[in-house]
C-alpha cells in the first residue's frame, strides 16, 4: 500500500492510497463469499456456481460495492494510523482506478484536528475569590433547614391569606369552552407563589373552605399556547383545604431533631464548617475556570466547522435527554418556547465553539507537557467508578468499551492539565 498526502485547505487533508492488486483481489473474494447465494447461474444450484462464471455472467463490477467497503476501510484505517492523522470526520471516498488484477486506487478526502499555538499558560494571574461566610449566612441556611422541616396544618376557622396552601378543584373555559389543561381536580396551590396565571392566586385571598369561586383572569400575550395567548377565560375554582405552613421553632431541641448535635450552637458550628467548604470549593471551581479561559484566550486555533457541528449535536442530545427526565420531549419544548431546533443550535453556537476550543488547548497543553494518565491513575479511577455504582472493578471492565476507556484516560489527563495551571499560576 502506498499513501500519498496533498493539504487541501488549512484542516483538510486528501491521501490518495494504492492498494495492491492482490490485496484488493482478495477483497473481491471476501465479497463474492458474502453474495454467493444470491447468484443464479444457469447449470448450477444457486449459490454454488464459482467467481470467474458470476463474473463473467453479472460483470466484474456486482462485487464492487462490497470489495470497495473491505479495502478501502482496511487501507484508510491503516494510512491514517501510520501518518499521524487525525480525522474529526468521516473521509469523502472517491474512486480513482478499479478492476480485477490491477490496484485499487482511491482518495479519501478528510478534515483533520487542527494545530494549536498555545500562548501564555503558564504563571497566569487570577484573582482568587475569599471565602468569607457571615453569620447571615449561617442563618439564611438554618432558615432554609427550618423551612425544609415545617408541616403543613389544615385551618378551618378563617379563610385563604397569602401564604396558605390550598388543594383546589378547578374547570377553566373560554368564552363558555372549555380548553385543554384547564382542569384538575385535588391541586395543591401555594398562594403567592406565581404558579398560575397572573391574577389567579389573588382572588382566592379571602375565599372560605368549600367556597366555589370564579376566576376572571386574561392569559399573557407571552403565552406557551397559541390558542390561549391573550385570551379572557372564567376559571371554577372549589376550596377542598385550607393548610398552614407551621414552622418549628429554632432552638436546641430542634437542632437535636434534626442533626446529630445536642445544642443549636453546635449545630451552628457545623453549618458554618459546611458552608465554607461549599464556598471554597466553588471559589476554587471559579479559579480554574478562569485560568481555563485566560489559556485558551491566549492560545490560536483555526477550528474546523464540522467539529462545533459535532459539539453542537451533543448539546442537544443532552438537551433531550434533560427534557426525557423532567417528562418532556424536545419537539415539545421546541413548540412550547415558539422556536426550532435550527434556532437553538444557533444560540448554543459560541458556546459549542468555546467547549471545542478548550478541549484543543488542554489536549495541547497535556502534549506539550507530557501529561498522561498512568496505569495507576487508571485503576484508581475505575475503583471510585465502580464504587459509585456498586459495582466490582472486574464486572465494570467487562462492560467498558474503547470509547469508554479513552473517555476515562482524557478525563484524567485534563484534570491533570487544570492541576499543572493552578500549580503554576500566579499566587
Amino acid at each position: 500500500m502506498s499513501v500519498k498526502i496533498e493539504k487541501i485547505e488549512k484542516n483538510i487533508l486528501k491521501l490518495e492510497i494504492e492498494v495492491e492488486a492482490k490485496v484488493f483481489d482478495q477483497c473481491l473474494d471476501k465479497a463474492f463469499s458474502k453474495n454467493r447465494a444470491r447468484f443464479n447461474i444457469p447449470g448450477f444450484r444457486k449459490g454454488k456456481a464459482p467467481r470467474n462464471l458470476v463474473e463473467r455472467y453479472y460483470g466484474e463490477q456486482v462485487l464492487y460495492e462490497d470489495a470497495i467497503n473491505y479495502a478501502c476501510a482496511d487501507a484508510y484505517d491503516k494510512a491514517v494510523e501510520e501518518n499521524d492523522i487525525h480525522p474529526v470526520d468521516r473521509p469523502e471516498i472517491d474512486i480513482v482506478q478499479i478492476g480485477s488484477g490491477e490496484p485499487l486506487i482511491f482518495t479519501a478526502t478528510v478534515t483533520v484536528k487542527p494545530e494549536v499555538e498555545l500562548g501564555e499558560y503558564k504563571g497566569l494571574e487570577i484573582v482568587k475569590d475569599p471565602v468569607v461566610i457571615t453569620e447571615e449566612d449561617i442563618d439564611e441556611e438554618l432558615n432554609r433547614i427550618v423551612e425544609r422541616n415545617s408541616k403543613l396544618v389544615s385551618v378551618e376557622d378563617r379563610p385563604v391569606a397569602s401564604g396558605d396552601t390550598v388543594n383546589i378543584d378547578y374547570l377553566g373555559s373560554v368564552d363558555g369552552v372549555p380548553f385543554k389543561g384547564g382542569e384538575a381536580k385535588g391541586y395543591n396551590l401555594v398562594i403567592g407563589s406565581g404558579t398560575f396565571i397572573p391574577g389567579f392566586e389573588e382572588q382566592l385571598i379571602g375565599a372560605n373552605l368549600n367556597d366555589e369561586v370564579d376566576v376572571n383572569v386574561t392569559f399573557p400575550e407571552d403565552y406557551h399556547s397559541e390558542e390561549l395567548k391573550g385570551k379572557a377565560a372564567v376559571f371554577k375554582v372549589k376550596i377542598n383545604e385550607i393548610k398552614l405552613k407551621q414552622l418549628p421553632e429554632i432552638n436546641d431541641e430542634f437542632a437535636s431533631d434534626v442533626s446529630e448535635f445536642e445544642t443549636l450552637e453546635e449545630y451552628k458550628d457545623d453549618i458554618r464548617k459546611k458552608l465554607t467548604e461549599q464556598a471554597q470549593a466553588r471559589a476554587d471551581r471559579k479559579f480554574e475556570e478562569e485560568l481555563i479561559k485566560k489559556a485558551v484566550d491566549n492560545a490560536a486555533c483555526d477550528i474546523p466547522e464540522v467539529m462545533v457541528n459535532h459539539r453542537l449535536d451533543d448539546m442537544m442530545r443532552q438537551l433531550d435527554l434533560q427534557l426525557r427526565y423532567q417528562g418532556m420531549s424536545l419537539e415539545n419544548y421546541v413548540q412550547m418556547m415558539g422556536t426550532d431546533i435550527s434556532k437553538i443550535r444557533s444560540d448554543y453556537h459560541d458556546n459549542a465553539l468555546e467547549d471545542v476550543k478548550t478541549q484543543l488547548v488542554l489536549e495541547k497543553i497535556a502534549e506539550v507537557e507530557n501529561i498522561i494518565a498512568t496505569p495507576e491513575e487508571y485503576d484508581a479511577e475505575l475503583e471510585q467508578m465502580a464504587a459509585r455504582y456498586n459495582q466490582s472493578v472486574e464486572e465494570m471492565k467487562k462492560h467498558l468499551r474503547d470509547d469508554d476507556i479513552e473517555y476515562i484516560k482524557d478525563s484524567i489527563e485534563r484534570k491533570k492539565t487544570v492541576e499543572l495551571l493552578v500549580e503554576n499560576a500566579k499566587k
